[in-house]
């Protein structure tokens, strides 16, 4: 890279020779996918991270988790599977440390494949802690602090700094035995607990619980909520809890966990009754729960500490940066924010696509590029869960779906199809789960969908892309589906809509 050196005020200050038309603080999933949509769109790009391309997601998230995943997913199948599809396997080993091997190979094939994406699309990657030093619209700063030690100067900005795991004082992470997901991914963690203490039965808690027990652990998961997974649907949430049941884990809901401690030789939790007041948890009744070791899955927080925000006139709340919700422009002109410390939803590929809408805002704003000026739209964004079964789902929830039609004077319309009717979830051997999907009675408009069981995640997928084009249930039905496929789901319980699936038994004729 090409680098100006100047003295100001007894410092070296590293300048990079030319302007870049945008500079990206942080390479996560929205970081790096926006540096390369500018420079797609021919644009001069500047990207900056602290620790390794691809962020959160890519080294201590999505996919570390996926990669373990589909190792308990091998073991799964051997142990309840194999037998009645013909296979003998009489003895087999775990070995965990493999597993974990094969996890960082696809981490590091991918950090590698970024970089090489970068190199491709001429980006300038520079190391280091990005913050915002001074300057104004068309003529920003941002320092770089770290491996490299550059002031970037750049006409826009865009912030995609993501999010941590969340802390708190009373659980006395340790990153020993008192772990955070970051620590439970890292290269180096190779053991299997005998016992495992989760607190947070949300996603990332339920995730690892189902990877742990198919390791060989025993898992026992604290949940403040009255239920696992509380922004699911319940017929959803329902038949994961019975199968999580099945595995022999352990879920005691409304727990309100006042302490950890690392015990030396383990670990030791101390809970209250999450309904019990806070001014009054000193003297309610407790309960104690011990094991060797705990992971804490209590949420992330948002990261921009460190960016110089208030120098900048961006608000700032617990790490949240303000922005434009639809423009996603802050309060400092030029300065965009996308991804988990907007605030929004955390999901890596909704950082991805608001980078989209921060790219082309900002070219449009300096002009000369092709490329229309874009507004946020957040009404179908899917959300998928790893754990076993799968699940996916998109659009309204129930609750929320009945108060629409309500409102619109409509009814709702529920469409429900199992796996076990299913040829082709029959010949895989997987028949658990269902689809279902909600539709207004009058328009035939899809309002949401969630599904249950093998490829979920993947099957959703259909019915975002139905719902972004504003398609119908029977445009869905109008569709032919390849026979024998898992995504003939799709087709049976959007039928169902209107009682009209032809391999459902016992429903109403039209």
């Amino acid at each position: 890279e090409n680098i100006l050196i100047k003295f100001y005020n007894n410092e070296v200050i590293i300048l990079s020779e030319e302007k870049y038309d945008i500079c990206v603080i942080g390479a996560g999933p929205g970081g790096y996918h926006s540096a390369i949509r500018a420079a797609q769109y021919g644009a001069k790009v500047a990207l900056v991270e602290k620790n390794n391309l691809g962020g959160t997601c890519l080294n201590w998230g999505c996919i570390p988790t996926k990669s373990l995943y589909a190792s308990a997913k091998m073991v799964e199948d051997i142990e309840e599977k194999a037998a009645e599809f013909g296979i003998e396997i009489t003895d087999y080993k775990i070995n965990f440390p493999q597993a974990v091997e094969r996890k960082n190979k696809v981490v590091k094939d991918l950090v590698d494949g970024i970089a090489t994406l970068m190199k491709q699309h001429r980006v300038s990657v520079f190391y280091g802690a990005g913050s915002l030093d001074g300057g104004e619209d068309m003529d920003l700063k941002v320092k770089v602090e770290g491996e490299d030690n550059v002031t970037i100067n750049a006409k826009k900005v865009i912030i995609a700094t993501g999010s941590k795991p969340a802390m708190i004082p009373a659980f006395n992470i340790d990153h020993d035995r008192i772990l955070t997901s970051d620590d439970i991914l890292h290269p180096d963690f190779k053991t299997v607990p005998k016992k495992l203490l989760i607190i947070g039965a949300g996603v990332i808690g339920c995730e690892f619980g189902n990877i742990f027990t198919r390791m060989g652990s025993e898992v026992e998961m604290l949940e403040y909520l009255p239920s696992m997974i509380a922004t699911e649907e319940r017929i959803i949430i329902n038949q994961l809890k019975k199968k999580f049941k099945e595995l022999g884990i352990k879920l005691h809901v409304n727990q309100n966990v006042l302490s950890v401690e690392n015990t030396g030789s383990g670990v030791k939790a101390t809970t209250c009754s999450a309904d019990v007041p806070r001014d009054q948890t000193d003297s309610a009744e407790k309960s104690y729960f011990e094991a060797d070791y705990c992971l804490v899955s209590i949420g992330r927080a948002r990261v921009s500490d460190g960016l110089n925000c208030d120098k900048m006139g961006i608000k700032t709340e617990r790490g949240q940066i303000s922005c434009n919700k639809e423009t996603l422009e802050t309060d400092c002109k030029g300065v965009y924010a996308i991804g988990d410390v907007t605030g929004g939803v955390m999901l890596a590929h909704v950082a991805s696509y608001e980078g989209d809408i921060a790219v082309s805002n900002a070219l449009v704003a300096i002009g000369g590029f092709d490329c229309e000026p874009e507004k946020t739209d957040y009404s179908v964004v899917p959300a998928t869960i790893f754990t076993s079964p799968e699940i996916g789902s998109v659009g309204m929830r129930s609750s929320e779906a009945k108060k629409y039609v309500k409102e619109k004077g409509s009814k709702l319309y529920t469409g429900r199809f199992g796996y076990a009717a299913l040829g082709k979830a029959l010949c895989m051997g997987e028949e658990e789960g269902l689809m279902m999907i909600m539709a207004d009675n009058e328009t035939k408009e899809i309002l949401g969908a969630s599904c249950i069981g093998a490829e979920a995640p993947e099957l959703i997928a259909e019915v975002a892309l139905a719902m972004q084009n504003k398609l119908t249930v029977h445009d869905i039905d109008d569709t032919i589906h390849s026979h024998p496929t898992l995504s003939e789901i799709v087709l049976e319980t959007s039928e169902d809509v209107h009682g009209m699936s032809i391999h459902k038994k016992g429903r109403r004729k039209k």
